[in-house]
């Protein structure tokens, strides 16, 4: 397996990938799978100011996953708190790959003077079909702890969803942090710690 930065050549991938979570379950709370060039708007917008990693085969550049992280809010006092999101193909579950993929986000994020992660999870009150609590167990399992719920957000598939927050912190808060630094002036040198994590 290899980790490294996504490049257009990746996009049909990263899109069937994601299209399937909106299909077939309530992963992504989306309800229409969106059009491919709409879809490729979202990665230009988060390319542009945060890493977009992909775990694929060395050989066949085959995306077996994809993890980024986006802004967490709008007001430039939340400049230094991201979302995370991550995504694997469906044979690729359970394999270890989310683990790596976060893991190498975290140390691109790190670059750029982030201090907080933050990710939503849609959760079902009785495990089902179209979704369970397997994002907050691997979140639990890289090192998030839980802040808050929201009760019957989100409503799909016949279904109410409560969402969940989970935090996890990079490193202590400085009294003045350093700027954020966007992605693609750090870019050099992430391309360098990916190539470590490969090695």
């Amino acid at each position: 397996m290899e980790l490294r930065l996504a490049n257009v050549d990746d996009y049909p991938q990263i899109y069937e990938i994601y299209s399937y979570y909106v299909a077939n379950t309530a992963v992504t709370f989306e309800y229409e799978i969106p059009p491919f060039a709409e879809f490729v708007q979202r990665l230009e917008h988060i390319t542009a100011t945060y890493p977009l990693v992909v775990a694929s085969d060395p050989l066949t550049q085959q995306v077996w996953g994809y993890a980024y992280a986006s802004r967490f809010r709008p007001r430039a006092a939340y400049d230094w708190s991201v979302e995370t999101s991550v995504y694997l193909a469906q044979d690729m579950r359970r394999s270890g790959i989310g683990r790596q993929l976060y893991t190498a986000l975290e140390e691109l994020l790190k670059l750029q003077n982030v201090f907080n992660l933050n990710a939503c999870i849609g959760v079902p009150e009785v495990e089902d079909e179209f979704l369970t609590n397997a994002s907050v167990r691997f979140h639990e399992k890289m090192g998030y702890n839980f802040v808050g719920r929201f009760t019957n957000a989100g409503y799909k598939y016949g279904n109410w969803y409560h969402v969940v927050w989970m935090e996890k912190i990079l490193a202590p808060h400085p009294v003045k942090p350093a700027p954020l630094q966007s992605f693609p002036t750090v870019r050099l040198v992430a391309e360098q710690i990916l190539a470590q994590l490969n090695s």
